[in-house]
């Protein structure tokens, strides 16, 4: 059961924030949904966004200016939360790079992490919940992500091109077993072992595939960037593609850092990369 926190008209559309509880997380989660104006009822493809550390569900439907290009190209587009709210695990807010805000959209193992801190099962179960509730084809559904989010998006699709099939990311943290955000997150969340973290990096999950996205993969990357250097890699995700055969479009942006005028300044291209792999798969 949805419930409907306020809504507001946008580009001919409605953007609106939502609540539900979550069988996965065990808690009530919050998500925002921008739907465009239907002209026939016909279920329409949407497009998973991902945040990043300490961001909301409010974040990028704010702050990215989506809604427009969303609205022209008949795109929901959905935004969950970054991690559980009120599991009052001692410690989850210590650090703003771990624990709240900052699920890692990966299931933790480790307690006291594993009773509610399973994004990756929480991201499936909303999915399922929007086709069901906000008539989202089921047949047409990409993910995006930013920083953490880019690696939630990247991961996830590998894990599960069944039901994530486009995939886009800005300035992912793509090799997060190489990363001082990705170690600490995969120690708290997964434990020493990392055989276990192999299954949540992107780089060393796209290593182990042939070809998983033929249509390619879109990432969008900085060189202004902040973090390139200590946290993100992507030249590690682009040798891993190289390695299988995985059409990759990474683009090096001059001057760009890690926020969020990067990402408006070139969302509009990444939801035309999202419909244009998810209209074909109608035809």
């Amino acid at each position: 059961m949805l419930e409907l926190l306020n809504e507001h008209v946008c580009h001919g559309g409605v953007q609106r924030y939502y609540r539900h509880q979550s069988q996965a997380i065990g808690l009530s989660m919050r998500f925002a949904a921008f739907i465009p104006a239907r002209a026939d009822g016909a279920a329409l493809p949407a497009l998973f966004y991902l945040a990043g550390l300490t961001c909301t569900e409010e974040t990028f439907m704010i702050k990215a200016g989506a809604q427009r290009m969303a609205a022209q190209e008949g795109l929901i587009l959905i935004a969950p939360d970054t991690s559980p709210r009120g599991a009052s695990v001692a410690g989850e807010d210590d650090s703003w790079d771990f624990g709240l805000g900052a699920g890692f959209y990966l299931d933790a193992t480790q307690a006291p992490w594993n009773m509610n801190y399973r994004m990756e099962s929480y991201i499936r179960e909303l999915r399922e919940l929007v086709i069901r509730e906000l008539d989202v084809d089921a047949r047409r559904v990409g993910i995006c992500g930013h920083s953490m989010g880019g690696h939630g998006a990247l991961t996830l699709a590998l894990r599960h091109p069944e039901l994530f099939r486009s995939v886009s990311a800005f300035a992912p943290i793509a090799a997060p077993s190489q990363a001082p955000w990705g170690q600490k997150a995969f120690t708290g969340y997964l434990g020493a072992d990392r055989a276990a973290w192999a299954a949540h990096d992107a780089s060393a999950l796209m290593a182990q595939r042939r070809t998983p996205f033929p249509d390619g993969i879109l990432i969008d990357q900085g060189l202004g960037d902040q973090f390139l250097d200590t946290q993100l890699y992507p030249e590690v995700f682009e040798q891993a593609c190289r390695g299988a055969a995985q059409p990759l479009r990474l683009r090096r942006h001059a001057g760009y850092d890690h926020g969020y005028y990067f990402i408006m300044s070139f969302i509009d291209d990444h939801l035309r990369f999202h419909t244009k792999n998810l209209k074909a798969l109608a035809d």
